[in-house]
């Protein structure tokens, strides 16, 4: 045998979860390949392959053993190695029994600390066809499987029932027991076409004999590739494109086996339903891919798949024809029925729905929402009326059938509805816009109702929250308040608002407290540590947004240190701090900053509230010069120009030098220390008008 071979563990089964195979496919890989390196056994590439009935792991070049190892064991020290008469100690005697020895071959090991007994050992390494069943066990063990199910008699546990197991090391069966499976080289072909075994005589062979012998294509990523570019060969063929999302499409690739595209088409009339409604019902329900002319508009076909290459595909078009049309018909039912009513009708029913056990109703949320969004708006110079009125409307489409039947068109139904009732666009707009960002790195809300509806919404949901206890821990978060938080931010952030979100969540708070009367009870906090501890959980998310953006941790606790409560505010002063860096002065100055710090904190005698008599030709330089600087940054800072504030003051560098080099602040005349420290703290408050710098690692 060579020193290398390739690996291949397939594993068979019913039809696995179309919508967690992918992860379970990835998964098995790593899990086999952390298992690999943890045993040391060498390769050179590994690939995942999975199809609705297989996962499969293919690995490049294994190595067909451990490397020998030569293991060095340190026994008890030489003083406890030996009794008063010279003979071995019941330590020593144990050490080299352990070492399966004898006390004459240990060996002494001198090092610096001192000297102890030892041995040496030769460690063979295991061979590859000896570990890997194991590894694979483990690997399959530790896959993120919601629920395992048994089947028939046997004790064993999967997704699904499993049928056979594929393991060659090179062309040889590595014959061992998987999930109750005796393991060989006998694959499945496809179900339909190819409906007997597939014998697999190399690993690297695999994905082209399924294909060729099997009408299988194993590779998910290539299914992918291959529904992608038929998806929009079969739209243009109907003069339209394919609306392809990628979760509907990884859903299909785990769908089928051998996938083949089909073109259907539906009445006309239904393209007066909202584009939303006719997506998500083809999306949703049928898995198609909705068909789009070149302006966007959505056309009267769908392109779906089917995992046999038909002889009769005129039959599986009409059915699916057939199945789509009463679906279609629904959502129309809705659209006309939910018109029948404003949202304005609907605004007492949300007095139905509980929000949160200690928080109240849908209704009770809304008003403290209108009541924060004529707060922000107002901060803003916007109209507070329009927020007032988009809160008051928010959750209203909650009510409506369309919502009822696809939950996520919440806020999109809301826009529609609004829009046919003739409700001011910038209403109907901050309705849809109240849920942005809908995900990580999703666009936030464009309008700017939509924007003060977008953060009086989070806000809200934050401080409830919080002050009924429910805060997030570990991976536990079931309000999904993290993301609220980070929505606030980039809102605020990424539209150029600025707001005290310190004020915002004060005052949100203590709506909270008088809308419901809520107990505060985070370990019995009241209203005003509740607002505290909210306020820390949002800057705790910020810090995650700004390293993200490519900032520091010492960059960001440079501002945190000085607690701008306005966001906007936060990334000006932290993208100074990151162009103050890159200044020759920078490290010279931070490290001055750090050392007046000390100083002052240290110092049991306090700094003048004056800066008096100074004696010392720099000092009395540095006092000039940080009373010109002064003069110089007051306009910037209030401009909020913070880099150029930085950039002025690092022109004290050498006056700061100097004065250290020849200024003994702690000197023993009394009155002129406090001078000097006066003049220290002028300095250190100079600098923290923008950041603490003093944080800032070298």
């Amino acid at each position: 045998m060579s020193e290398q071979q390739h690996l291949l563990f397939e594993l068979g089964s019913e039809e696995l979860p179309p919508k967690t195979l992918l992860k379970l496919s990835n998964a098995l890989l790593d899990g086999i390949v952390q298992g690999l390196n943890a045993a040391e056994l060498g390769f050179t590439a590994s690939k995942a392959y999975a199809t609705p009935r297989r996962l499969a792991v293919f690995i490049e070049n294994l190595a067909s053993s451990q490397p020998d190892k030569t293991v060095e064991k340190r026994g008890p020290a030489i003083q406890a190695a030996f009794a008063p008469d010279g003979s071995p100690s019941k330590a020593a005697l144990g050490f080299a029994s352990s070492c399966g020895t004898t006390f004459e071959q240990l060996e002494r090991l001198k090092t610096d600390k001192g000297e102890w007994l030892s041995y040496t050992q030769a460690v063979k390494g295991q061979n590859t066809e000896e570990l890997i069943a194991d590894i694979i066990r483990a690997s399959i063990a530790l896959l993120p499987i919601a629920k395992r199910m048994r089947w028939g008699s046997f004790s064993t546990e999967f997704v699904r029932p499993v049928h056979w197991a594929v393991l060659l090391y090179g062309d040889s069966v590595i014959e061992t027991e998987i999930l109750g499976l005796h393991t060989g080289r006998e694959t499945q072909g496809h179900r339909f076409h190819a409906p007997h075994s597939v014998s697999i005589d190399k690993p690297e062979n695999y994905a082209e004999l399924l294909y060729t012998q099997g009408k299988v294509i194993a590779d998910i990523e290539q299914r992918k590739t291959i529904i992608r570019d038929a998806a929009q060969h079969a739209a243009a063929a109907v003069s339209g494109y394919a609306h392809i999302e990628e979760d509907l499409l990884e859903e299909i690739a785990a769908l089928n086996e051998y996938p083949v595209p089909i073109t259907g088409g539906f009445d006309t009339r239904f393209l007066a339903l909202p584009a939303e409604v006719l997506i998500t019902t083809m999306q949703t329900n049928q898995k198609y891919f909705p068909v789009k002319n070149t302006n966007g508009d959505l056309l009267a076909h769908f392109i779906t798949f089917s995992n046999i290459e038909s002889t009769r595909p005129e039959s599986i078009r009409q059915g699916n024809e057939r199945v789509v049309t009463p679906r279609l018909a629904d959502a129309e039912f809705f659209w006309k029925q939910d018109r029948k009513h404003t949202l304005a009708d609907r605004v007492a029913s949300l007095s139905t729905i509980v929000f949160q056990e200690k928080l109240g109703t849908v209704a009770e949320k809304s008003q403290r929402v209108m009541k924060l969004a004529e707060f922000i708006a107002e901060r803003l110079n916007a109209d507070a009326a329009l927020a007032k009125r988009a809160a008051l409307l928010a959750k209203t489409d909650l009510m409506t059938s369309m919502v009822g039947e696809f939950g996520n068109l919440q806020g999109i139904m809301g826009r529609y509805y609004a829009l046919v009732e003739n409700e001011p666009a910038e209403v109907a707009w901050a309705l849809e816009e109240q849920y942005f960002p809908k995900q990580s790195g999703s666009l936030t809300a464009s309008s700017t109702t939509g924007q003060i509806l977008a953060i009086a919404e989070k806000i809200d949901t934050l401080t409830g929250i919080f002050s009924a206890g429910l805060i997030p821990t570990g991976d536990k978060d079931p309000y999904a308040l993290r993301r609220a938080a980070l929505g606030i931010l980039r809102t605020v952030i990424e539209n150029n608002l600025s707001l005290n979100i310190s004020e915002l969540i004060d005052f949100s708070c203590q709506q909270t407290e008088c809308a419901v009367g809520v107990i505060f009870t985070y370990e019995k906090a009241g209203r005003l540590k509740t607002a505290i501890l909210v306020e820390d959980f949002v800057f705790d998310r910020l810090k995650g947004y700004c390293l993200d953006k490519g900032y520091s941790a010492d960059e960001f606790d440079a501002v945190m240190t000085v607690k701008p409560a306005d966001p906007l505010d936060f990334m000006q002063r932290l993208a100074a701090v990151k162009a103050f860096r890159q200044l020759p002065e920078a490290e010279s100055l931070a490290a001055a900053n750090k050392r007046i710090r000390n100083i002052l904190k240290k110092s049991e005698s306090p700094a003048a509230t004056t800066i008096g008599t100074l004696v010392e030709t720099a000092e009395l330089q540095l006092l000039n010069s940080a009373n010109q600087a002064a003069v110089s940054i007051a306009p910037l800072l209030a401009q909020h120009d913070y880099t150029a504030t930085l950039t002025r003051l690092a022109a004290l560098r050498h006056d700061v030098d100097a004065f250290f080099d020849s200024v003994m602040v702690m000197c023993d005349d009394l009155p002129l220390r406090a001078n000097r420290l006066a003049l220290l703290n002028m300095l250190s408050e100079q600098f923290l008008t923008c950041a603490d710098i003093s944080k800032l690692q070298s």
